[in-house]
């Protein structure tokens, strides 16, 4: 259910278009297959499987945005920049020149 809503809230923020060509982008494909494939396998009750495949294709499709969470959060006291780094080095030097919106 919320995979589900999640699309549906995805959609809404961004338009239809703009949700469609995100998915089905050449360099997102992987992450779209793997998304649906992690759905799929939630469905027919291998939640595990399911959810982890599910994360895969959650951070290839939206990995790129760790770059832009990280700046947000360095600016939390104390903690922020240790989360800032170790989300910069989770993004793997992606820029957000891809980004969908």
């Amino acid at each position: 259910m919320g995979n589900i809503l999640f699309l549906i809230g995805l959609t809404l923020i961004i338009g239809l278009r703009k949700t469609f060509a995100f998915f089905s982008r050449r360099q997102k494909l992987k992450g779209t297959a793997a998304f649906a494939s992690g759905i799929l396998l939630i469905l027919i009750r291998w939640p595990l499987t399911g959810f982890l495949i599910e994360l895969y294709g959650l951070f290839i499709l939206f990995g790129d945005f760790l770059i832009t969470i990280g700046q947000f959060v360095g600016n939390v006291p104390i903690v922020g920049p240790y989360i800032k780094r170790a989300l910069e080095i989770l993004a793997g030097g992606r820029s957000n020149a891809e980004l969908p919106v």
